[in-house]
C-alpha cells in the first residue's frame, strides 16, 4: 500500500512534468518536426501545391547535377561561410580582450558594439545599401576624393555584392560573439595571469599560453552556431541584394526560397534542403571530433 502511494505520487509528479513540456513539444512537432519529416518525404515526390502529387524517384536529385544556379549558391554560401567565421571571431575575440581591460567607458563601448545585433535588419541593410551606394555613398565620394576614379559598385557589382553583404554581416554579428568572449574571459581565474606576471611572461605569452587554451570551449560553441548561422544566411542577402546582380550573392537558403515560393516547386526546394542539411551535418560532426581530438593533443 505504501509502495502504491509512493508510485502514485511519483505519477502525478512526472504528469505535472509532462504538463509543463507538452505544449513546447506540441509547438515543435507541428512548426518543425513534421515540416522537416514532410519536407524530406518531398525529396522523391513533384509537387506545386495546387495539382497532385506526382512520385518523381531520383530525378530531383539528378537536377541538382544540371542546375547552374545550385552550383553558384554552394558555392557562394561556401565563400560567404569561409569568410565570415574567422573574421568575426578574430575580430570578436579582439574586441572582448581589449573590453575586458579596466578602461574609461568600457561598458558605453561593450553597449555600441553590440547595438547592431539588436537593431533592425531591415534598417541595417538600408543604411549599408546607402553608404556603399555606388555613386551618392559616402564610402565612394571618399574614396573619390582620394584619386580613385572608379571605386567599386558594392553591392550593384557582381564581384562586390557578396563582399559587401559579408562585411555588414560581420559588423551585425561581432557584437553578440563578444560578449560570449567576455562571459569567457571573466571566467578565467586571475590567479593563473597573476602568476604568469610574477614569472615575467609578456602580453602575448600570456594570451596565446592562458587566455586562447582557457578559452577553447568558448571558441568551439562560437565556431558551431557561427558556422551553422552562415550556412543557414538568408535576412540580409535578401534584403541588401536580392540574391543579385543576376546570382552573384545567391545562397542556398535564397536558392530554396526561389524554387518553392516564386516557382512552386515544392519537391525540387526540399532536394536542395536536404542537401543543406546534411553539409551542415557533416561540418559540425567534423567540428566535435577535431575538438576532442584537440582535447587530447592538449592533454
Amino acid at each position: 500500500m505504501k509502495g502504491f502511494q509512493v508510485d502514485k505520487r511519483r505519477l502525478k509528479q512526472d504528469l505535472i512534468a509532462y504538463s509543463f513540456i507538452l505544449p513546447n513539444f506540441i509547438g515543435f512537432a507541428v512548426f518543425t518536426l513534421f515540416p522537416m519529416l514532410f519536407s524530406m518525404i518531398l525529396t522523391f515526390l513533384n509537387w506545386d501545391g495546387a495539382n497532385p502529387i506526382t512520385f518523381a524517384g531520383l530525378n530531383n536529385f539528378k537536377r541538382l547535377f544540371t542546375d547552374e544556379t545550385f552550383r553558384i549558391a554552394l558555392f557562394n554560401t561556401f565563400y560567404y561561410t569561409l569568410t565570415t567565421v574567422p573574421v568575426t571571431v578574430v575580430c570578436s575575440l579582439g574586441l572582448a580582450v581589449l573590453l575586458n581591460k579596466p578602461i574609461a567607458g568600457r561598458n558605453i563601448f561593450r553597449g555600441i558594439f553590440f547595438f547592431p545585433h539588436v537593431a533592425s535588419l531591415v534598417a541595417i541593410a538600408a543604411v549599408w545599401n546607402a553608404i556603399f551606394h555606388p555613386t551618392m555613398g559616402p564610402v565612394n565620394q571618399l574614396l573619390q576624393s582620394w584619386g580613385i576614379a572608379n571605386p567599386p559598385k558594392w553591392s550593384a557589382s557582381t564581384t562586390w555584392a557578396l563582399p559587401t553583404v559579408i562585411m555588414a554581416s560581420i559588423w551585425k554579428s561581432i557584437g553578440y560573439y563578444m560578449i560570449i568572449y567576455l562571459a569567457g574571459l571573466q571566467g578565467i581565474p586571475r590567479d593563473l595571469y597573476e602568476v604568469a606576471k610574477i614569472d615575467g611572461a609578456n602580453a602575448w605569452t600570456v594570451f596565446t599560453k592562458i587566455t586562447l587554451p582557457m578559452l577553447r570551449p568558448t571558441t568551439f560553441f562560437i565556431l558551431v552556431i557561427l558556422t551553422i548561422n552562415c550556412f543557414k544566411v538568408f535576412d540580409l542577402i535578401y534584403v541588401m541584394t536580392g540574391g543579385g546582380p543576376g546570382r552573384a550573392s545567391t545562397v542556398l537558403v535564397l536558392h530554396i526560397y526561389n524554387v518553392a515560393f516564386k516557382e512552386y516547386r515544392f519537391g525540387y526546394s526540399s532536394t536542395i534542403a536536404l542537401v543543406l542539411f546534411v553539409i551542415v551535418l557533416i561540418i559540425t560532426v567534423f567540428q566535435f571530433k577535431l575538438e576532442k581530438k584537440w582535447v587530447t593533443y592538449m592533454q
